[in-house]
């Protein structure tokens, strides 16, 4: 397996673990946009790519030729994914590729007033960066059927794990318990996303998943469980009307829903690591001691 991630960052980097412990051979290259960066992927083995996504990398053309299997991870811009964008003549002309993955977002549902939905939910996204994404998600779809390979596209929903968590945030004194009643936010530890990318990848899995935990759940009751696990007060509720956020803050409540994960577990056999994110934490804690 010779595996090539657009985007190395949170989520690529557990799925490159994962493909590691899962593959006899397996070669891994990924884009940073940093010459720092790439000296960190270089010394853990991983060959590095500087790519900014607005003009094709330097060094990307004979690697993404050689590529067995793609993995983007890069937000589309106003023009569209930039790895498709800057790269498609190198994608055609890799005449190994096996399989595609495109790293999209549960936004793209926009609002369901916290009701559970799965794949089948028409897409009605309420910003543009999730429209971005709609437009993305069919952009690689009629890629891959053109050239007749598989395409796992996952529908990832907020993304936690060491070093990304509410006791972070909880000890950086940045947590806030907002209080909008009846709302929701979908979850999935990066470990689930690395184990269910390299499953897929081994699979050629083809189609589009939710990758969301069991359990969406209120944001503050998530904080509130984490303060009790750390031994500190949670800070105090706010009212989601009268809070102070940012436009972008407050987009994140626009949208409300329950993300069915019944056709990813199924398609692949499994159940997920951390299934909601009382066992998400729990993993997260004992790996801070």
């Amino acid at each position: 397996m010779n595996a090539l991630f657009f985007g190395y960052g949170f989520s690529s980097a557990a799925a490159a673990n994962a493909l590691r412990i899962g593959a006899h051979t397996v070669s891994i290259h990924g884009t940073v946009r940093s010459v720092e960066k790439a000296e960190r992927l270089k010394a853990d083995g991983i060959t590095p790519h500087l790519f900014d996504g607005t003009q094709p990398g330097a060094t990307l053309g004979p690697a993404l030729r050689a590529a067995t299997h793609v993995i983007f991870s890069i937000a589309p811009g106003a023009d569209g994914d930039p790895g498709l964008g800057q790269h498609r003549g190198d994608l055609d002309a890799a005449t190994g590729l096996e399989w595609l993955c495109y790293y999209s977002t549960v936004g793209v549902y926009g609002d369901f007033g916290g009701a559970w939905i799965d794949e089948s939910a028409p897409l009605v996204p309420r910003n543009e960066r999730s429209d971005r994404r709609v437009a993305a998600e069919q952009a690689w779809r009629d890629y891959a059927a053109e050239r007749g390979v598989p395409l796992t596209i996952l529908r990832l929903a907020g993304i936690y794990g060491p070093g990304r968590s509410t006791f972070d945030k909880l000890e950086q004194g940045k947590s806030r318990r907002i209080v909008k009643p009846g709302q929701v936010f979908n979850r999935i530890h990066v470990d689930d996303i690395g184990r269910i990318t390299a499953l897929a990848a081994t699979a050629k899995l083809n189609g589009t998943f939710n990758l969301s935990d069991d359990e969406p759940a209120p944001p503050q009751e998530v904080i509130a469980h984490a303060a009790d696990m750390l031994g500190v007060e949670p800070p105090p509720e706010q009212a989601f009307d009268t809070a102070e956020m940012t436009p972008m803050q407050r987009s994140f409540y626009a949208d409300n829903k329950r993300c069915s994960n019944a056709a990813i577990k199924k398609a692949l056999g499994i159940e997920l690591l951390y299934p909601t994110y009382r066992e998400g934490l729990a993993q997260i804690l004992e790996t801070r001691s």
